[in-house]
């Protein structure tokens, strides 16, 4: 039997110690990687059955799929984008005048969005897309291109619908109305469009503001507007604003810039107000809202002075149609007749009847805040009129008509 000496047992002690600890740390680690496995596979798979529900299609899980190394975010950008681009498409217009000669010439163009609602060829846009055109193309995805005919616009929303005859076997993508009631700041918001005749562009932002009032135009104030930071330039206008499911949420209609370009402030027609315009413009080629039937004028610090008023904003109420509702409710229009014009084109105008201050608690200063105001109205819908009258605040309940 082999001896050793103390120091050798020693000195074997420690080697044994020694691989001892490796072993058992190895063994140990090994252990806690796979107790670490197991949850994160299992939150991967509830993280992909949620990203199912929220995706349009199972496309998307695939490719946010680890073998992808896509994240979500960009899962839902390009899912969103495979599913709606080539319903998204490219209007060109012409403007045509006259030279010297009495030539037909072409004297302007221009060029914007739309979107495919439908698979017979009618396709949603803004009314300043197409506003004076006297030639309309369309193209589309696959390069082909068709002449547009105008259904119907609204200046009021500035939507307009336009209609192209696709070819028999043309199998036409289309995008779905979402419901922008259910829309809240910070939401994420995709935009498609054809900024600078770059035909199909995706960009991304979220919803910065909602329930904005734009005025569009001098007797045109579109409220409700989605305010995004989703970049918007020239040749977006007219295009779809979408939510992560590629529905869409609203109408690309305008940027606020100084430049003409692009600034972080956008804005589009909320869905809403979309569904309602395009559902009267395909059954009626207009959109039919409840009026009052009157005519107002603007009133102003010159006139109060002239008639002694004491409020110089809101509208006069210059005549009233005979046996409208309005006369029946009670509204009083202008008896004083005052002409202004000039000698050869003299207008007639009556001073002294009521102005109105508010609709439905809403101030009128102007006559687009009265036209926005009964922008979503329908003939039967009543509303609650307060006027100035001799010193007073009066308020009416009156019912739209045709």
């Amino acid at each position: 039997m082999k001896l050793y000496s103390r120091r050798t047992i020693i000195k074997y002690s420690i080697i044994t110690a020694v691989i001892t600890i490796l072993v058992a740390g190895n063994v140990f680690n090994y252990y806690q990687m796979n107790k670490k496995t197991a949850p994160k596979e299992q939150k991967k798979i509830e993280y992909q059955d949620k990203n199912f529900e929220l995706e349009t299609n199972s496309k998307a899980v695939e490719i946010e799929s680890e073998e992808s190394g896509y994240t979500l975010d960009e899962a839902q950008n390009i899912a969103v984008y495979e599913k709606c681009n080539e319903a998204v498409v490219n209007i060109t217009t012409q403007v045509m005048g006259y030279n010297w000669f009495y030539e037909p010439v072409i004297t302007s163009s221009g060029s914007g969005s739309g979107s495919i609602i439908d698979k017979r060829g009618y396709v949603v846009t803004n009314v300043h897309v197409i506003e004076n055109a006297s030639i309309i193309n369309i193209s589309l995805a696959d390069g082909s291109s068709y002449e547009g005919k105008i259904v119907g616009q609204d200046k009021e929303s500035d939507i307009a619908v336009l209609k192209f005859e696709p070819r028999k076997d043309k199998d036409l993508c289309t995008i779905n109305f979402g419901d922008s009631d259910l829309l809240k700041v910070g939401q994420k918001v995709i935009a498609i469009g054809n900024p600078f005749a770059l035909e199909r562009t995706l960009t991304t932002g979220i919803v910065s503001g909602l329930g904005r009032p734009v005025q569009e135009s001098e007797n045109v104030i579109i409220r409700n507007m989605i305010q995004t930071d989703a970049a918007i330039n020239p040749g977006n206008s007219g295009g779809p604003l979408l939510n992560t499911k590629g529905e869409m949420i609203g109408i690309n209609t305008m940027i606020m810039s100084s430049s003409g370009s692009s600034s972080g402030i956008g804005f589009a027609v909320p869905v809403k107000t979309a569904k309602r315009v395009v559902n009267d413009l395909l059954l009626y080629g207009k959109v039919n809202r409840g009026v009052m039937k009157l005519s107002l004028i603007q009133n102003t610090q010159n006139i109060a002075n002239y008639t002694g008023s004491k409020i110089s904003s809101g509208m006069i109420i210059n005549r009233i149609e005979s046996g409208s509702n309005a006369e029946k409710a009670g509204l009083k229009a202008g008896t004083k007749a005052v002409q202004y014009g000039s000698r050869f084109n003299p207008k007639t105008v009556y001073l002294g009847g009521d102005i109105i201050t508010e609709i439905d608690g809403i101030k009128i200063t102007k006559l687009a805040d009265y036209y926005s105001v009964l922008e979503d109205k329908v003939p039967g819908n009543t509303v609650q009129v307060k006027i100035y009258r001799n010193g007073e605040f009066k308020i009416f309940k009156i019912t739209l008509e045709d």
